[in-house]
């Protein structure tokens, strides 16, 4: 694996809100610099790795319902999620007939509900980027909408190295953050929208430079850890790890990339387990199969 280190910016753009999450500013824009160090920090040990039923077979988002592992696959599929136990097996699915699966990209939740990340837009043409919002609880049939547009982006042509295709999604207090995946910078900048249904403007409060492409997000509050998975050519995998993730008092901030030693395969979701163990699923390659492995970081600082 290789040692990479790198300055990253903070490109401030306006405050994150009147809870407690802004940063005062009387230009109304400046900028905060911290380190992302990425380091050769330990091994990665495969704990388990368990098949998926092939009709999963382009898993993309992982969360968690009581006992159950939650995911669902992207684009092109149907609108169902599904529901399993920690050896794979599918116990139920969850149909939404009334829905499209334009792009689904990720899962995140809140303790009363489930949001779907209908965001996926791999060469910058759509025009109907969408939080799909349910209740948590899968016996209850409601749907709501959180519609959503970038303000920066003015042409909806289509690009090869898009810049507003997005696989990352989490849930801190009354807001969503979309993680972006831009394939022109290499970078994921972090936008945030509220949860309540509607239209919304997806405001963009940073970027991380984390020099690669990401895939997927997640974030445990108590632990105050967010983890994304990225890849460099969509052949190796890597976990980002940023502890004490704040942002309401950024100045430095480590991230630590950690390689999932797979073969090749797409990586697209991740849900942690405790500080250093982490659920990801991949997508069927030609010929293969779903799978779903449970990761332990063995950290040597």
């Amino acid at each position: 694996m290789k040692k990479k280190g790198s300055v990253v910016q903070l490109d401030r753009i306006s405050d994150f809100g009147s809870e407690g999450w802004g940063f005062e500013s009387s230009l109304g824009h400046f900028l905060l610099f911290f380190f992302l160090l990425v380091n050769n920090i330990g091994a990665q040990d495969i704990i388990s790795r368990i098949e998926l039923p092939r009709y999963i077979n382009e898993t993309s988002g992982l969360e968690f319902y009581n006992d159950y592992l939650v995911t669902h696959n992207d684009s092109g599929n149907d609108p169902i999620l599904y529901y399993l136990d920690k050896k794979g097996n599918i116990l139920f699915k969850r149909s939404f007939d009334s829905l499209i699966n334009n792009d689904w990209e990720d899962l995140t939740t809140d303790k009363d509900f489930l949001y779907i990340a209908d965001m996926g837009n791999n060469f910058d043409t759509r025009k109907n980027l969408q939080i799909v919002k349910v209740p948590i609880d899968p016996t209850i049939k409601k749907i709501e909408f959180i519609n959503f547009y970038y303000p920066e982006q003015s042409e909806f042509e289509f690009r090869l190295l898009s810049m507003y295709d997005a696989e990352g999604l989490i849930s801190i207090d009354d807001y969503l953050l979309i993680f972006t995946k831009n394939r022109a910078k290499e970078i994921t900048d972090i936008y945030k929208i509220p949860k309540i249904p509607g239209n919304h403007i997806a405001e963009k409060i940073g970027s991380l430079n984390c020099q690669s492409i990401v895939t997927g997000a997640d974030y445990d509050k108590e632990l105050n850890l967010l983890v994304l998975t990225s890849t460099f050519k969509f052949e190796v995998y890597y976990i980002l790890k940023i502890e004490d993730f704040d942002l309401k008092n950024i100045v430095k901030n480590k991230i630590d990339m950690y390689e999932i030693p797979l073969e090749k395969t797409q990586v697209e979701s991740i849900k942690i387990i405790d500080k250093n163990t982490f659920w990801v699923t991949s997508e069927a390659e030609t010929f293969g199969s779903p799978m779903m492995y449970r990761i332990k970081i063995n950290s040597v600082h």
